[in-house]
């Protein structure tokens, strides 16, 4: 079933399931698609394994929604996705949920926030400190999802975006990710910077 988990703290109506598939099997996805939701929610699963969320239910609907609208390069996708959140009749805290998604819009200009929003943020983040294979995925499905912009102005705003990630003090805002991501996440971003263009352009998570 889609979007299920080891830890689903509960069944999404199979008509919302239905859409919410449809939604991120969109042509324009390469990365913001069905297989980052499942990764996310591998580590959903993680997290309530070793540490446990205060809020399950609101997480995993965050979790499910956040990428639920997705136009490369667009400025209220976040606020789009929260929006269909909250209209729906999921069984948790929909403004908790939304509020969770809204905060992804400040990916990497973030210093504080609770414990669940921290252990959310960097589950969707996890990707900077994968594997160099897996990194290296990523990074090549963010610049096929942004293929209409010119490349060089492209390559600019991802430059800003990740060294902005690399200059903060912690990269992942929670311990449980900092101790286990942080150094690979910066040998990761340093490797991508190597090759990026000095000029900055806006951000592109």
């Amino acid at each position: 079933m889609p979007f299920a988990c080891a830890h689903q703290p509960f069944e999404l109506p199979p008509e919302l399931a239905a859409e919410l598939a449809a939604a991120y099997a969109e042509p324009q996805r390469a990365y913001h698609d069905a297989t980052h939701i499942a990764e996310v929610l591998r580590w959903f699963d993680r997290v309530a394994d070793d540490v446990g969320w205060q809020d399950p239910a609101a997480v995993y609907a965050a979790i499910v929604f956040h990428d639920a609208v997705y136009v490369p390069g667009a400025t209220d996708n976040e606020a789009r996705s929260a929006d269909w959140l909250r209209r729906t009749a999921l069984p948790c805290d929909r403004d908790r949920a939304a509020a969770l998604i809204e905060l992804t819009a400040s990916h990497g200009h973030i210093a504080e926030v609770d414990r669940d929003a921290a252990l959310f943020l960097d589950s969707d983040m996890a990707i900077l400190g994968a594997a160099p294979a897996a990194f290296d995925a990523y990074d090549a499905a963010i610049a096929r999802e942004y293929s209409a912009v010119p490349a060089e102005a492209f390559r600019a705003g991802r430059a800003r975006f990740l060294a902005g990630v690399l200059a903060q003090p912690r990269i992942f805002l929670s311990e449980y990710f900092h101790a286990r991501l942080d150094a690979q996440a910066r040998v990761n971003l340093a490797r991508a910077l190597a090759v990026a263009p000095a000029n900055f352009l806006p951000h592109s998570k």
